[in-house]
C-alpha cells in the first residue's frame, strides 16, 4: 500500500512527533510511505525506508500569521500527487486543506476568532473523506459538533526510548538547570498549554517547597503568541518566578531531561491525547495534569490531577512528597505502541481507501487574506 502522510511542520510538535513515527512503524509493516511536510529538515533523523518531500516554509518577511498559514497551504499542496497513493493522510488543519478529501487524524479541535483561520480549521474538518481521532473525547466532540463519525486509534509511544536513559545523563541536566524540585513542562508557553496557570501554580508550590525550578520545553509553533508571552512575563516577575525556557530540546536528549525531573506538569486547556505525559511515565516519573475529561480518559489513576493553580500546586507538592507507584504508569505507557497503531491505522485505510479522494460539498468561500 502505497500511504502519504502529510504535516503542516517539520519541528518537534506534537502532530509532527505522530507523523513521523507513524510513518516509521507503517514501514515497518510493509506500507510504501512519503512523508510531506513544511520545512527545510526535520527535528530529527527520519527511518531511511520512509521517503521524505519537503515544501518551501513561507518566507520569513511573511509575518501575518494568517498569511503564511495559506501560503504553507498552497506550498504543501504542491508537493502533493493524490493519484500517486492509495491513502493520502492529513495530519492537522494545514495539510487537510491542502489535499480536500483526504484523510484525516484529528488531534484536537481549536477555537479562532480570526475568520480566515476559523474557516480554515472548518473545512479541514468536513471536508475530509474520512476521520481518525487519538482519543474517544476528540471524536465525541466531532461526533457533537458536526455530526462526524471517527474512527478511535490512540497515539503510540517509544516508551522504551524514554525508559533506558543512564544515570549520568539524568545528573548532567539536573546539574545544568538546578532547582529541587524540578518541575517540567514540555509544549512552550501559549494559551493552549495553560501556562499563566502554571506560573502560578509554581508560585503557590514555592511556598511549600522553596527551590522549586520550573523548566519549560518546546514550543515550535506558527502562531504568534507576543500577546501572551508578555502576560506570563509579567506574571513571572509579579509572583517572583524565575522559570529556565529551553525551547526546542534536541530530540536525543529529551529522555534525559524527562527523566532528569522530579514531577512532569501537563496544565493543558484543551488536548487530544497527552503524548509528552504519556513519555513521562515511560520515564517512571510523577505526571500531574489538569483536569481534563480526556486525560481522565486516557491516564486514568496512573496520575494525580489539579483544577486551576491551586489545585496543579497541590497535586505537585503531593507527587514530590508521597509519589504514586510509576509501575501502572509505565506499564500504561508500554501497552500504547507505535506498532499496535500501524497496525491499526492499515486496517483502517483498507475498509475506507475506496471513498476517500471525494471532498464533501461545503459552501466556503476561496480562503483569501
Amino acid at each position: 500500500m502505497k500511504v502519504a502522510l502529510l504535516t503542516y511542520s517539520t519541528r518537534p510538535r506534537g502532530g509532527v512527533v505522530h507523523t513521523l513515527a507513524l510513518a516509521e512503524a507503517l514501514a515497518e509493516a510493509g506500507a510504501d510511505v512519503t512523508v510531506h511536510a513544511v520545512g527545510r529538515a526535520f527535528f530529527r533523523p527520519v527511518d531511511p525506508r520512509v521517503t521524505v518531500r519537503l515544501a518551501e516554509p513561507a518566507p520569513t518577511d511573511i509575518a501575518d500569521v494568517e498569511a503564511r498559514i495559506l501560503t504553507s497551504i498552497a506550498a504543501l499542496a504542491a508537493t502533493v500527487d493524490p493519484d500517486e497513493y492509495d491513502v493520502v493522510h492529513a495530519q492537522d488543519c494545514i495539510s487537510a486543506n491542502a489535499v480536500p478529501g483526504s484523510l484525516r487524524t484529528v488531534h484536537h479541535l481549536d477555537a479562532f476568532t480570526s475568520p480566515v483561520l476559523a474557516e480554515c480549521h472548518e473545512r479541514a474538518i468536513v471536508q475530509p473523506s474520512a476521520h481518525v481521532c487519538v482519543s474517544n473525547g476528540v471524536a465525541t466532540e466531532l461526533l457533537s459538533g458536526w455530526g462526524i463519525d471517527a474512527t478511535v486509534i490512540p497515539n503510540g509511544v517509544d516508551a522504551e526510548r524514554f525508559a533506558t536513559t543512564t544515570p549520568t545523563a539524568r545528573r548532567d541536566w539536573r546539574g545544568l538547570l538546578g532547582g529541587d524540585p524540578l518541575i517540567l513542562t514540555v509544549g512552550g508557553i501559549e494559551p493552549r498549554k495553560g501556562s499563566l496557570d502554571l506560573v502560578e501554580a509554581t508560585a503557590a508550590l514555592t511556598w511549600r517547597r522553596p527551590g522549586t525550578r520550573l523548566v519549560i520545553a518546546g514550543g515550535e509553533t506558527l502562531f504568534d503568541y507576543r500577546d501572551y508571552r508578555a502576560q506570563f512575563d509579567a506574571r513571572c516577575a509579579r509572583l517572583g518566578v524565575q522559570p529556565v525556557i529551553l525551547g526546542s530540546v534536541p530530540d536525543a536528549d529529551l529522555p534525559a531531561l524527562v527523566a532528569a525531573c522530579d514531577a512532569f506538569v501537563l496544565p493543558s486547556k484543551k488536548e487530544g491525547f497527552g503524548l509528552a505525559a504519556m513519555e513521562a511515565l515511560a520515564a517512571r516519573r510523577p505526571v500531574v495534569l489538569s483536569a481534563l475529561p480526556v486525560f481522565r480518559e486516557v491516564f486514568g489513576t496512573a496520575v494525580r490531577y489539579g483544577s486551576g493553580p491551586l489545585g496543579l500546586a497541590a497535586a505537585l507538592d503531593a507527587s514530590i512528597g508521597t509519589p504514586l507507584d510509576p509501575e501502572p504508569g509505565a506499564a500504561l505507557a508500554a501497552t500504547h505502541t507505535w506498532e499496535r497503531s500501524a497496525r491499526a491505522h492499515l486496517e483502517f485505510y483498507e475498509h475506507v481507501r475506496g471513498r476517500l479522494g471525494r471532498a464533501r460539498e461545503i459552501p466556503l468561500e476561496t480562503l483569501t487574506v
